[in-house]
């Protein structure tokens, strides 16, 4: 998998976050996004998955096959965010059962199998809304890692983690990421990016 941005600016009414943005993600590849708080990363990557249009530029994604429609990218990612939430009324075996009807999961992994990785067995019957900031954190990263894209974005993967749960987030992507594109947005966190072989540093506009 491939995506080429070409000249991306994204404005929120007047003002501009970025401009100009020229770069290419290659599949295999590990990226970090890089920058301070109000660079864009968060927008840039949400620009990268489409679900938010540039206000300039083009942004292409292709595959083996040639480009990807704009509306079926979303088969080809998988996201994990902060500021995405679970559906807190379901139990956690509820959630990764309703995830798999609409993102499967790598060939072969049933439901306890995603359960026991993302080291909440003892809580899988536990709304989710009953979890820690943490746990909900394990959750989104499991999600995400587990399922089978080609891409997978992450957004500060660190954030709740503890020094366990950072280990076992690195270990996760280590183990079942290995043939996937990824990028990773940091506030330069080098636990959440440590794996990645390339870097893209976005700069205050």
């Amino acid at each position: 998998m491939k995506i080429v941005l070409e000249n991306i600016g994204k404005r929120f009414n007047k003002e501009w976050i970025f401009r100009n943005l020229n770069y290419e993600f290659s599949a295999a590849n590990k990226y970090s996004i890089l920058g301070t708080n109000g660079s864009g990363k968060s927008t840039l990557l949400q620009i990268i998955s489409g679900s938010v249009t540039p206000s300039e530029g083009s942004f292409i994604a292709s595959d083996e096959k040639g480009a990807i429609r704009d509306e079926l990218l979303f088969r080809q990612l998988a996201y994990a965010a902060p500021y995405l939430e679970l559906s807190e009324e379901m139990t956690w075996k509820e959630a990764v059962r309703f995830h798999g009807k609409f993102k499967p999961f790598i060939s072969g992994f049933s439901e306890e199998k995603i359960i026991s990785l993302s080291g909440l067995e003892t809580n899988a019957d536990k709304q989710i809304l009953n979890f820690s900031s943490g746990m909900k954190q394990r959750a989104k990263l499991s999600l995400a890692i587990l399922s089978d894209t080609p891409l997978l974005l992450l957004d500060e993967p660190a954030t709740n983690l503890d020094t366990n749960g950072v280990k076992w987030y690195q270990d996760l992507v280590g183990a079942f990421a290995k043939e996937k594109l990824v990028i990773v947005c940091s506030n330069y966190n080098k636990e959440e990016y440590v794996f990645c072989n390339k870097e893209f540093i976005l700069k205050p506009f």
